[in-house]
């Protein structure tokens, strides 16, 4: 009972190989996790165009800053 039998030895194998066979077989399923969560997160902000920035705009200037008065 205390060793691993055929069935367990085939499972650390298949989990070995899926950790570190291949050419970045775990780095490539993080990249396509990191893809899902990010075009989640698009999907999530919706399609709404964002208000456009507020310009400041000078003041009119009044009419008596225009002609001073003279006395």
């Amino acid at each position: 009972m205390g060793s691993f039998g055929p069935m367990h030895w085939l499972i650390v194998a298949v989990v070995v190989l899926l950790l570190f066979g291949g050419r970045g077989k775990l780095s490539g399923l993080m990249g396509d996790a990191a893809k899902g969560i990010r075009a989640f997160r698009d999907g999530l902000k919706g399609d709404e165009p964002s208000p456009p920035p507020a310009t400041a705009q000078p003041l009119p200037h009044a009419e008596s800053e225009k002609d001073p008065v003279a006395r």
